[in-house]
């Protein structure tokens, strides 16, 4: 590919933006584009997050709790939308002079929060710290084809990649994208990310961090872009579900994100305020973290999804807000892809009703009768909990003994990126979101070595197979092959897929603005949250 348009970089993240129908059965769930427009500004609004991050610092901000707040902080050189599309961010001018170089062109007069202006020095150092494995950054796998990147300009920096990579621009709209202040972080050292400031370009700047209760983000008056309505967004630390519900249904928070499932009637009905869904190009499935036991028999993982009750779970775990499904990708994410190339990623799926007999068979010819297997559950919601208890049933129903290990909230977190967290776990519930509008943003996860390969999943071919996509700049092209992907992923059964599940947000009386969709988790969204009335 050899343009220098802006465009054609937004069209590798799916231009149009997934379809606004998928993911979700009934009205009470009906997808929402966005909430109204704030009308004003206010003074402060405070938000409810169900765990507190062990750290802000950008190159870990790989979980619903980091991303949350840390949009709002840190900004990249692109940036995704509301409508899950890509768009300039720091970078005014994304262009890709031949298929291994991209050079990005900086928005002159940006400032950090200490007050220092972006450069590209900044830019490289920041990239920097991503590949630099000291750091052990969540999104180092992003730039495992990177040969180097370099200052080409004051204004302007320039990657050159090892071999064609179509996934490494769409990731600049995401954390891995972040650029940070050189002497703020240095300034910083060891303590960077946990206390002090993130020296940020953001609309807002850290404020207070009170551990283990709240993180407040103050408004940056010296930002580039559209100013925040809000002076002062403050995060409340609730691990508790029903303490989330009850703080948002009293007016102690304002709003939140991942609603707890069991409190979509309650606060749907109360009267408080509006209860939104959006698209979230969301997974809810069970990962699979273990494959040197019972597990490591593909018809063990192929009698436990058979025997999963995916109908129950949604109507119980999910509140009836999502649909289930045999697919590990989100339907959405195919919407840009030809109709053959849809049917061939989607068409020849395992059933996701329930076959007790066959699974049954299967674990007594893989000689897994009776084999334990220990899966992780959390009180963080009953979507994690629930499911837990649905593979706990499952496996029993085969003659399977399933043991539960409860993990704190906070904890919970840690088995995304600690490989001791995961230590004597097999299974655990798992939400996957989407990061860019992208088949391979999760496919790519199977991958020999990938990060998220917990279970240390390889095949030759399947590797092959992921480079090639990587390779293929035209979106058409490289579908076709992230369809056999996924049909391997589903034969495999590398992970276990149960359903699609919608972004779920509130907002009280008072405020509005926050976007519907799973974008929360890269753009600024708190800066749209205003005055209602």
């Amino acid at each position: 590919m050899t343009t220098t348009a802006l465009t054609c970089l937004a069209a590798l993240a799916a231009c149009s933006g997934p379809p606004k129908n998928s993911g979700t059965t009934g009205a009470e769930s009906k997808l929402s584009a966005s909430t109204p427009k704030a009308r004003g500004e206010i003074n402060s609004f405070t938000w409810a997050v169900y765990a507190e991050p062990p750290t802000l610092d950008y190159t870990a901000a790989f979980d619903y709790p980091q991303n949350t707040i840390l949009s709002n902080v840190c900004e990249s050189l692109m940036r995704w939308t509301p409508g899950l599309t890509t768009e300039p961010g720091l970078a005014k001018k994304a262009s890709n002079p031949d298929p291994k170089t991209w050079v990005y062109d900086l928005r002159p007069g940006v400032r950090f929060h200490n007050g220092k202006e972006m450069t590209a020095d900044d830019v490289v150092y920041s990239l920097g710290r991503q590949m630099d494995p000291k750091n052990a950054a969540a999104w180092a796998q992003v730039f495992q084809n990177v040969a180097s990147i370099r200052k080409t300009g004051p204004l302007q920096v320039t990657v050159e990649l090892k071999k064609p990579d179509s996934q490494f621009p769409q990731y600049m709209a995401t954390a891995a994208g972040v650029v940070a202040s050189k002497s703020g972080v240095e300034a910083a050292g060891k303590d960077y990310g946990t206390t002090g400031g993130l020296a940020c370009t953001g609309p807002f700047k850290l404020g207070a961090w009170n551990k283990g209760q709240s993180i407040e983000l103050d408004r940056f008056d010296g930002y580039w872009g559209r100013k925040a309505k809000s002076k002062k967004a403050v995060f409340r630390i609730l691990t508790d579900p029903s303490a989330r519900t009850n703080a948002m249904l009293s007016g102690e928070a304002d709003g939140g994100y991942l609603i707890p499932t069991e409190s979509y009637g309650r606060l749907r009905d109360s009267g408080a305020g509006s209860l939104y869904f959006g698209e979230g190009l969301t997974t809810v499935n069970v990962n699979v973290t273990n494959m040197q036991g019972p597990l490591g028999d593909v018809r063990v993982r192929r009698a436990l999804s058979m025997a999963m009750d995916r109908s129950g779970f949604v109507k119980a775990g999910l509140g009836g807000a999502g649909t289930s499904t045999s697919s590990i990708t989100p339907r959405a994410v195919w919407a840009g892809a030809s109709e053959p190339v849809r049917k061939a990623a989607l068409g020849a799926l395992p059933p996701v009703k329930q076959d007790i007999e066959k699974a049954k068979a299967l674990i007594k010819e893989a000689g897994a009768t009776g084999k334990t297997l220990t899966v992780a559950t959390s009180p963080i919601g009953q979507d994690v909990s629930l499911l837990a208890t649905t593979v706990q049933a499952a496996g029993t129903q085969i003659g399977l003994n399933i043991r539960l290990k409860t993990i704190a909230p906070n904890a919970f977190t840690a088995l995304f990126t600690d490989p001791k967290a995961r230590e004597g776990i097999d299974l655990f519930p798992y939400t996957s979101y989407y990061n860019i509008s992208d088949p391979l943003d999760l496919l790519a996860n199977f991958k020999t070595g990938a990060y998220l390969n917990f279970a240390g999943y390889s095949d030759k071919g399947y590797d092959k197979l992921v480079d090639r996509a990587t390779a293929v700049y035209q979106r058409e092209q490289r579908m076709e092959i992230e369809a056999e992907l996924q049909k391997q992923a589903a034969d495999k059964v590398l992970w276990i897929p149960v359903a699609e599940w919608p972004t779920s947000v509130f907002l009280n009386k008072r405020i509005t603005g926050a976007p519907t969709t799973i974008s929360y988790m890269y753009y600024p969204w708190a800066a749209d949250v205003g005055a209602a009335k």
